[in-house]
């Protein structure tokens, strides 16, 4: 039996990833609050907050008043300790933002994708070409990004080599992470495009406060990210989530990944505008924009029986798909993101919880709300990039580059 001894250091530095990990998420905190909140001794949070300022990663950011004593002063993570910078690959571009550690926006590259299937070889090349762009564009020295974190449609197997199975990009067992890693010295990690949206929103967005929650994204196509416990549901091999690959009818409409039925193929915006176009109805808008297309069927609702019929079973649809949800998982929550999902969500609300409720069974339905995504439509990228961040609170704050010395601080 291979029995693992936790020495002192290892005891430091999870007592160090409780205070930071609460410092960022609920931050600011004060010293006492720190206690409170993670249960650690008042000496132990002194001893170890002091560290973290020493080595510039936490920052005083004001005072509060205390019942009779001095002010307690508030503690966050310093938004300059580093940078992070978080990639969508979606299938119609790729996206490339740089975030400081307070999530503000630096700088932003996209490109667009002309090819349904694009080539590993070109998304790396997009991926790559982004990184260098917003690091120029903002003036930020890659030794002061904490890592790249990538998005991806399609199941992803790691960490070592991020290795990605995507059907419907014709991805199959494609070390994508491996392959971004030979071309940078910057850190990589590679996650499902539903799990790093999940974990924005769970985060920053509509999921704040749940510990049982699905957040769904309908884009193209359709995922989700689990979350049970206040933890992210993985499966036996991180291919949980795949919602969009659930049946929907059987001997259905042909998905994209070779099976009959799928929710994804009649909510997932290629699905939605196939079955537009295979009942007879016609686009001004040109073919490539797909968002610009999803667009004209929504604001053609009032104008054609065939944009009102399509809509309104789409709705069905996805109220189908999230009774499911409600009934397999039992949420407090679902939160509906993707730039499809939004587009839907913003008109139709109202619609998609009634919906819900007419095929889920009453009390699981009565015990969950339906939100949308607050973080807008390209927060995919946004999430993407919390897993270098989740990585740093994970480890206390250590980094490869070593601790920002900062000057001495007043006590």
């Amino acid at each position: 039996m291979d029995v693992r001894r936790t020495t002192v250091r290892d005891m430091r530095r999870s007592n160090r990833s409780v205070l930071l990990t609460s410092i960022y998420r609920d931050g600011p905190l004060s010293r006492f609050e720190l206690g409170h909140e993670t249960s650690l001794s008042a000496a132990s949070v002194s001893n170890l907050v002091g560290e973290l300022l020493d080595e510039g990663v936490v920052e005083e950011a004001g005072s509060v008043e205390s019942d009779g004593g001095r002010p307690r002063v508030l503690l966050r993570v310093a938004p300059d300790f580093g940078y992070v910078v978080g990639a969508e690959v979606g299938e119609t571009r790729v996206r490339v933002e740089l975030f400081d550690l307070a999530m503000n926006v630096l700088a932003t590259a996209v490109y667009p994708i002309e090819t349904p299937k694009p080539a590993p070889e070109l998304a790396v090349k997009y991926v790559l070409t982004g990184l260098r762009e917003v690091l120029d564009t903002a003036r930020i020295a890659p030794d002061r990004v904490l890592g790249l974190g990538v998005a991806v449609a399609g199941v992803v197997e790691g960490p070592a080599d991020a290795v990605v199975h995507a059907q419907t990009l014709g991805w199959d067992g494609v070390p994508f992470g491996a392959l971004l890693a030979a071309k940078t010295d910057i850190p990589v990690q590679v996650d499902n495009g539903a799990n790093a949206l999940g974990q924005a929103e769970m985060w920053f967005g509509a999921g704040r406060g749940a510990t049982d929650a699905v957040v769904a994204l309908v884009g193209s196509g359709v995922g989700a990210a689990l979350v049970t416990g206040g933890s992210s549901y993985r499966g036996t091999r991180s291919s949980a989530g795949e919602w969009g690959h659930t049946t929907i009818m059987y001997g259905g409409r042909l998905c994209r990944c070779g099976a009959e039925g799928c929710l994804e193929a009649y909510v997932g915006a290629e699905g939605v505008l196939e079955r537009f176009r295979s009942a007879g109805g016609r686009f001004a808008t040109a073919a490539g924009d797909e968002e610009a297309v999803f667009n004209e069927l929504l604001d053609g609702v009032g104008t054609s029986e065939i944009a009102a019929k399509v809509v309104e079973d789409t709705i069905g649809y996805l109220g189908a798909g999230f009774a499911n949800l409600v009934n397999l998982f039992n949420p407090e929550r679902i939160v509906l993101g993707g730039w499809a999902g939004l587009l839907l969500g913003e008109r139709y609300l109202p619609q998609l919880r009634e919906a819900v409720g007419r095929h889920a069974l009453r009390q699981p339905y009565a015990q969950v709300s339906i939100e949308l995504c607050e973080l807008g439509r390209d927060a995919v990228a946004m999430g993407a990039a919390t897993l270098p961040i989740l990585r740093l609170l994970r480890d206390g704050g250590s980094t490869t580059r070593g601790p920002r010395k900062v000057a001495a601080r007043v006590r």
